[in-house]
């Protein structure tokens, strides 16, 4: 299956999660995994959040910036995978002059019974 992000409209967030500043994003969802491109402004961030029932994969494709890990500062910037997993919390911070570009993915994962 090809997903052609290039050919969908991006949506504007304002203070996503709790962040500060604009996220943008194109997604494509189901019933096991959201993928998804996003782009931090200058000066933006995701808000700090817990993933429960799903994690994280983001993979930075251009600009540099942070993650906030449980707690501790990682520097982000292209080539960089940063994972965030279930019952993890994180936020992703765009703390330069340019937008923070990455592609990320979120699997759900299945309850157990």
């Amino acid at each position: 299956m090809l997903i052609h992000f290039d050919t969908m409209e991006e949506k504007a967030h304002q203070n996503f999660k709790g962040g500060e500043g604009t996220f943008f994003n194109k997604v494509v969802q189901d019933e096991h995994n959201k993928i998804l491109t996003g782009r931090l402004a200058p000066g933006s961030s995701i808000g700090l959040h817990t993933h429960e029932g799903n994690s994280e994969i983001i993979f930075i494709l251009s600009g540099k910036g942070k993650a906030l890990y449980d707690g501790e500062y990682e520097p982000v910037y292209a080539g960089i995978c940063h994972y965030c997993p279930m019952g993890h919390s994180h936020s992703l911070i765009n703390d330069s002059q340019e937008d923070l570009v990455f592609c990320a993915v979120v699997p759900q994962h299945p309850v157990a019974p």
